[in-house]
Order: C-alpha cells, then sequence, then structure tokens
C-alpha cells in the first residue's frame, strides 16, 4: 500500500537510499521502481519540499537545454572549423528527458504538461561582424544534423525584428546582428515537474520520502553503506544502512562524497557560485518577447553566466528574466552554511583548489567585477538587449547557488569543471552527481549513466527491455538515426502537448 509523505522514523535498511530531493533523486527513483518494483528505496531531503533548492524554477534558467542556442557548446576550433559534438550530445539527451516525461504521461503517472514545460523559441544572437560569420558557420554546420533541423539563420533587421521585436526595437538600422532560431525550444519548470514525480512516488509507489530530514555522514560497511541520519523536525538522529546510495544533494553532494572516503572522491574541490536576475512582469514587455534568447559569454565568465533574456512559465503566469549576473558565497546551497567552502578544504583537495585558482585569475577579476555591481549597472548591461529598457520595470532576484567542481589535474594541480560529472566507486554501489550546466535537462541521461555504471549486469539483461519501453531510443544514437528522431519528437510533441 502506498504510505503517507511525511514517513517519521526511517527503517535501518534499505536496497536504495537517494539524498536529495531535487531534479536527479526524483528521477532515479521513478526509473528505479518501474525497473524494479520490488526495490526498497528510501528518499532523505533536508528541506520541507521537493526541488526548493537548485531546482526550484528562480534558482535556474528554466531553458530546455538542448543546444539550440547556447554558443558555448558548439566551440570554433584552432583551424576556424566548428566542433558541433558536444551539442549533438547535448541534443540527444535533451531528446531522451522528452521521451521520459512522455512516458510519465502516457502510463498517467503525471498530468498536465503545461504545468511543467512549453514551446519557446531559442535563439542565438551575436552583435557585430565577427560573431556574424561565427554563427553563420555554427548555423552551417548543426544545419547538417538531424537534430537542429529546422534552425533558421538571419542577419535582416526585419526579419529579427518578427523574431524579437522588443530587442530590435530602437535599434540603429546600420548595427551588424546575427541570429539563429529553432521553434522546437522549451521552456521548463523542473521544480514543477519534480513534485508532480514526488506525487506519484507516493499515491503510486513504495518509496518512502523523509522531509526535514539530513544525511550527515556516509561510512563504509561489509555490504555497502552506513549513513547518520538526522530528523531535523525532532533532532533525533538515526543510523540508516543501504546497499547503494545515490548523493543527488546540489552542493553538499561534494562534502558527502568526500565523507565516504572512496578513492575517487579525491583531489575533487568546490568554488560555490550564486546568481541574480533581472526580472519582469510587465505585460506590455513580456507580450513582445515570446523566447529564450542567449548570447557569448565575456571573456573570463563561466558558462553559467552566458547572458540571456529569457520568457519564463510559472505557475502559469509569464515573465521575463535577464541574467545571470554572477555572484559569490562561501555557503554550497542557498540555504547552507557560511562555513561549507572553508570546512570543504582538506589536505586531498587543496592541491587541485590553489591549481585552479591560479590558472583561472580572470575567472576570480570578472567575479568581483559582478559582485561590485549596483542594479543600476544590471540594468545597463540589459540596455545592450533591450535599448530602452527602465529601471523601474525590472527587480533583482536572487538565483540559485552551484557549485563548480574543480578536478585534480596532474598538470596544472586542479581545472574547473563547467559540465555534469558523475562519480561512482569501483564496485557501484555510490554514486554522486557533481556539476551544473546542462544540469536538470540531462537528468535522465545522467541516472541513466549511474544505472549503467552501477547496476551493469541488469542493465545487461532484465532491465534492458523494460529500459527500452521507458526510452525509445535507448541504445541508439539518435544523430545517426532521422527516422527515428522524427518519429520521437512527433510523439513526445504529442503528449507533451508542445506547439511549436
Amino acid at each position: 500500500m502506498p504510505h503517507t509523505l511525511l514517513s517519521r522514523t526511517p527503517k535501518s535498511k534499505y536496497d536504495v537510499v537517494m539524498i536529495g530531493g531535487g531534479i536527479m533523486s526524483a528521477t532515479l527513483a521513478t526509473i528505479l521502481h518501474e525497473l524494479d518494483p520490488q526495490l526498497n528505496i528510501a528518499i532523505f531531503e533536508r528541506l520541507g519540499r521537493f526541488a526548493k533548492e537548485s531546482t526550484a524554477a528562480w534558482n535556474n534558467a528554466g531553458t530546455g537545454h538542448s543546444a539550440f542556442c547556447e554558443l558555448n557548446y558548439t566551440p570554433e576550433k584552432a583551424d576556424g572549423s566548428i566542433d558541433i559534438s558536444k551539442a549533438e550530445g547535448i541534443a540527444e539527451q535533451f531528446e531522451v528527458s522528452k521521451q521520459f516525461w512522455s512516458f510519465l504521461i502516457h502510463k498517467n503517472y503525471i498530468d498536465t504538461p503545461q504545468d511543467f514545460v512549453n514551446s519557446c523559441p531559442h535563439l542565438s544572437l551575436v552583435f557585430g561582424q565577427n560573431d556574424a560569420d561565427f554563427l553563420k558557420k555554427r548555423f552551417d554546420n548543426m544545419s547538417k544534423s538531424v537534430l537542429f533541423a529546422g534552425m533558421e539563420f538571419s542577419t535582416d533587421h526585419e526579419k529579427l525584428r518578427e523574431w524579437i521585436p522588443l530587442v530590435m526595437s530602437k535599434r540603429n538600422k546600420s548595427e551588424v546582428l546575427a541570429a539563429t532560431k529553432m521553434d522546437a525550444g522549451t521552456d521548463v519548470n523542473f521544480g514543477t515537474l519534480t513534485r508532480k514525480m514526488g506525487r506519484h512516488l507516493i499515491t503510486n509507489t513504495n518509496v518512502e520520502i523523509f522531509l526535514y530530514t539530513e544525511v550527515k555522514d556516509i561510512d563504509p560497511i561489509a555490504n555497502g553503506w552506513k549513513m547518520r541520519v538526522k530528523d531535523r523536525t525532532h533532532n533525533i538522529k538515526h543510523d540508516v544502512s543501504a546497499d547503494f546510495v545515490f548523493i543527488g544533494a546540489g552542493g553538499y553532494a561534494l562534502p558527502l562524497l568526500e565523507s565516504s572516503d572512496i578513492e575517487e572522491s579525491a583531489g575533487y574541490g568546490g568554488f560555490p557560485v550564486s546568481g541574480q536576475w533581472l526580472v519582469t512582469h510587465n505585460p506590455e514587455l513580456v507580450d513582445k518577447h515570446e523566447a529564450k534568447v542567449y548570447t557569448q559569454a565575456p571573456v573570463g565568465a563561466p558558462p553559467m553566466s552566458v547572458p540571456h533574456l529569457d520568457l519564463r512559465i510559472i505557475d502559469g503566469k509569464k515573465a521575463l528574466l535577464f541574467g545571470p549576473f554572477a555572484g559569490f558565497s562561501t555557503k554550497f546551497l542557498k540555504e547552507g552554511s557560511y562555513l561549507d567552502l572553508p570546512e570543504s578544504v582538506n589536505t586531498k583537495n587543496i592541491k587541485s583548489l590553489f591549481g585552479a585558482w591560479w590558472h583561472n585569475l580572470p575567472l576570480t577579476k570578472y567575479l568581483i567585477q559582478q559582485v561590485a555591481m549596483n542594479k543600476a549597472q544590471r540594468v545597463q548591461h540589459l540596455r545592450e538587449f533591450v535599448k530602452d529598457a527602465k529601471e523601474e520595470d525590472w527587480d533583482l532576484k536572487i538565483a540559485g547557488q552551484r557549485v563548480q567542481i574543480i578536478k585534480k589535474d596532474d598538470k596544472d594541480g586542479g581545472k574547473l569543471e563547467f559540465g555534469t560529472e558523475v562519480v561512482t566507486n569501483k564496485s557501484g554501489t555510490i554514486a554522486s552527481l557533481l556539476g551544473a550546466s546542462p544540469g536538470a535537462s540531462t537528468a535522465v541521461s545522467a541516472m541513466i549513466t549511474v544505472l549503467e555504471k552501477c547496476f551493469p549486469e541488469k542493465m545487461n539483461n532484465e532491465w534492458k527491455h523494460k529500459m527500452k519501453d521507458i526510452i525509445p531510443s535507448y541504445g541508439t544514437k539518435l544523430s545517426e538515426n532521422p527516422e527515428m528522431v522524427n518519429r520521437l519528437r512527433a510523439y513526445s510533441k504529442e503528449k507533451l502537448k508542445l506547439k511549436y
């Protein structure tokens, strides 16, 4: 029988424990229960609701990251050619996410897809002749891939005015601009999606969910892991063991992984970066911008700070956001502790931390400049997009807290990793998700990677057929299968009620 939401006392032993109530844990728990309904699964979330940290709607851009508009996924190589391999990989991963969400709709596990996903064109916009030439090369290259079929390119001001009227208002006709547009883009409220999955787990499965419950430590035992679990409401501690542990705790994943003492965690460090948005709900402005528009990142800026002007649809209400503007806090979570960063430094990662800092001095300078900006200066940056932006129309909103992963590097001591990384031990009994962008958009693929690394025999045998039911493209490289891409996109478009 389904259990109640606030399970008060955890069992002493589970097959699987997941730490964190965000998009990653909800996705993994849903897939695992579908693969084996007999598994004894528990999820521990330190806050009072699922998806209150990185997955919360205003704590991320809400972009369905499919590499349609993110220029940092298509670097220009030394010979002048454009490498689209990373973009194709991310586009495939987002198609996998859409397949999974369509499966959940088909099975009636969740409903009303418009609550969490809506069509929203994705545009790349660049300024000046050099960047326009780059964008044209990028477009020519990407257009050859079925994953980017339907992409449009233009430098014509009249065409751009059709696409992005708010951005084109008050523009000088002599200004050189170029843009690409993909109508198949989406805006996603990952918080709502996560809570829908959480309600399914509560109502229809035997997965146990514990809110206001924090995992403080992870230690190895003979056949798995023992955790000290604290009930924050009643200040009671429990010892819980599990055969398999997944750490999906956002910025706290790193210290929890380090507490396990697995050798694979050695050398990892974390560099916390916070963010802020300029937000407007002014209907006169919102009605003129039905798109997500990304441009080039400033020199020295991390990829998560690529400027973009986005339509957001949250709880049925439309808004525009511009940013993100980087900030700095020593917290690893928005609702974390200022001691998180200093307490994360140890003898195993000090060399990595120093090496990454020394080789990323421009990033340090960029963060200092960003932190020092006032609202008027941020609005001045917005005016590069919206020429006549008025300060009184825009409010400053705090975004989420991210921990950029620092990884041991033999040459430089340490280097910053801006992607999403899955870390597992050799026996496959513990896994952790580290990193930021593209994050939530590729949660399904990331969790499939966890399953393949930690349950290889089952994934190659009894779970393989079930995985094909959940993800029809499982085991197939979509970029090499145009017929499947078109068929599955049509299927997910129908199930998710997308309108492109």
